[in-house]
Parts: structure tokens; sequence; C-alpha cells
């Protein structure tokens, strides 16, 4: 048991087909094969191999550092520990300063000669040294939500009906893919459960759910319920023409 087969127990838990996993991944089939088979001579070298289960890993909800790391164990790429004597030389001498004692003699005639000047200001003046006067640094406010021009902006097109707003609740751990309108990637990853994210776009949201019967869905504040069966991988489109809640 290596890397290569928890990548392949992880794609199979998630109900992808290898096929999906490369459209996924851009990473190719036959490669993705190889990989599963602890076969990593087709990815070019080591680099690209650790960037392939890099990529692999992340998209299957794993920890793609430690899938890393799991990698380089595989390999015996992981470097040896340094041991401390290698470090710390215990025959280097540690130098020592010593530290001398204040001139008092030095230090007096300073004070002296401050006196002298300040009994002189005093007699010629009149008047005691000007002080300064502090001012207490001013406290920093932070703006708040309702000042963010962008927040504003998204309010108040969501009030206005031209934002879309998906929310899920993942009921167990199940896998989602969200983008917009413009196919930017919103969201891509593993949704544990008990957990509910919201994701908003304008006009659309496009959503791939790993398991359709794993999670409630709602759209624009109305509840949709789960949008398929336990087990199904689906491709769904919304709207802002989607219905709203009353």
């Amino acid at each position: 048991m290596g890397i290569g087969s928890d990548l392949a127990e992880a794609r199979r838990s998630m109900g992808l087909t290898v096929g999906q996993l490369s459209e996924r991944t851009r990473v190719r089939e036959a490669l993705i094969h190889a990989m599963e088979r602890e076969d990593f001579s087709l990815c070019g070298g080591d680099f690209y191999a650790r960037g392939h289960v890099r990529n692999v890993a992340r998209v299957l909800g794993l920890d793609p550092e430690a899938a890393v790391h799991r990698y380089d164990e595989q390999r015996g790429d992981v470097p040896p520990p340094v041991r401390a004597a290698r470090v710390f030389q215990a025959d280097t001498p540690i130098k020592i300063h010593e530290r001398r004692s204040p001139n008092w003699t030095m230090a007096m005639a300073v004070a002296l000669i401050i006196l002298a000047v300040f009994g002189v200001v005093k007699t010629m003046g009149g008047q005691s040294a000007p002080t300064a006067e502090i001012f207490p640094a001013p406290t920093k406010v932070p703006p708040s939500k309702a000042a963010d021009p962008r927040r504003a902006a998204s309010l108040a097109a969501e009030k206005r009906g031209e934002l879309v707003v998906v929310q899920v609740k993942a009921k167990r751990t199940s896998w989602l893919d969200v983008k917009d309108g413009g196919d930017h990637v919103l969201f891509s990853g593993t949704l544990k459960a008990g957990r509910t994210s919201v994701w908003k776009a304008k006009k659309k949201l496009k959503v791939t759910f790993g398991d359709g019967g794993a999670v409630l869905l709602q759209v624009n504040g109305k509840d949709m319920g789960a949008p398929g069966r336990a087990g199904e991988v689906l491709n769904r489109s919304y709207g802002i023409a989607e219905p709203r809640k009353p």
C-alpha cells in the first residue's frame, strides 16, 4: 500500500471514475491509472510527480502536503534528520566578553555640568525649561462592514434579485465543485458532514455534486431538498430565475 493506493481508494469513495478525475485535474487518464498502480515513471521525474500527486490529492479532498510527504517517504527522498553533534562543536571556544565597570568619575562630571547649566539658565531667564506636551496616539477604528463598497454593492445586488445564492448543507461528507457563470472556480473540495457553505454569483452558479443524496440544497432562500439520489454524481446550474423565498 502506497500513495497510489490511497489516491485510488479516495477516488472510489467519492464515486468518481478515472475519466471524471482526469477532467477535473487535467491529468491524463493513462497517467492516473499508472499512479494508482504505484508507477510514477510516466510523470517525467520526481518534480512533476509531486505536482501531480498534490493536484489529484487536493481534488479528492486529501491533504496535498501530506500526500507529497508520503510519496517522498515511499521513494526514499525524505532527508535524514541532522544530528545535534554536527551543528554544535563541543571544542569550539566560546568567547565571553568581560563587562567593564562604569566610569563613575566621568558620570559625576557630566552631572555637575548639567546642574551648572540649569542654574545659569534659571537665573538669567527666571523661567523653567519648557516641557513637551504629549498627545495620545489616535486610536484606529476598524471600518464597519457597511462601509465596504464591495460588500454594499453585493448586498444591493442581492436585494434587487441580481445574485444567485446557493446554500449547501452536508448530511455526510461529500465532494463539491462550484463555479460561476464565467467558469471561475469558487470552491472545489470536500464539504465535511454537518458543515454549511453559501456561494453567491451574478446570473448563474454551476454545481457538481459528488453525491446527490448527501447534501441539502437551498437556492435563493428556498429549500430544495436533496438534489439527487445517494451516490449519484450530478451537474446542476442555478440562475436568478430560480424560485425565491417569499
